[in-house]
């Protein structure tokens, strides 16, 4: 039987291992489905994506479903940003609006407007919006 650490970090192998370095592609690469996957690897059901393949199309879908935080409100407990651990979720605003990150120790997983490709972030815990136990 695995301990909760232990499968937490398999689970992280997993998703760092999809997407990792990848290009942000609205069609098969973003934070949302990301997030999606780590939380299938995690266990939880997490609902069907709406289909969208641009970011204008990624938006509308999220605000039709009440935003990126209300969404991961439905589907796990927040958590105070600074008692996150490897593998759990929090939105921080971007440019382009909401982004979604994965805790991988002290740097978080996603995406920057300075890159195409997804990499590790160092974020301040004042920066992020809200944070979810995974």
């Amino acid at each position: 039987m695995m301990t909760d650490l232990e499968r937490r970090q398999a689970a992280l192998e997993k998703t760092i291992a999809k997407y990792r370095g990848r290009v942000l592609d609205f069609k098969s690469a973003d934070c949302v489905r990301m997030i999606r996957f780590h939380l299938l690897q995690m266990g939880h059901r997490p609902p069907p994506l709406p289909r969208y393949s641009s970011m204008i199309g990624a938006r509308r879908a999220l605000r039709d479903k009440g935003g990126l935080v209300a969404i991961l409100d439905g589907l796990l407990p927040r958590i105070a940003p600074a008692r996150m651990l490897e593998g759990d979720i929090a939105v921080v605003g971007g440019e382009g609006g909401e982004a979604g990150l994965i805790c991988v120790g002290y740097k978080y997983m996603g995406w920057h407007q300075d890159s195409a490709e997804s990499v590790n972030l160092i974020i301040g815990l004042g920066d992020v919006t809200a944070a979810w136990r995974a």
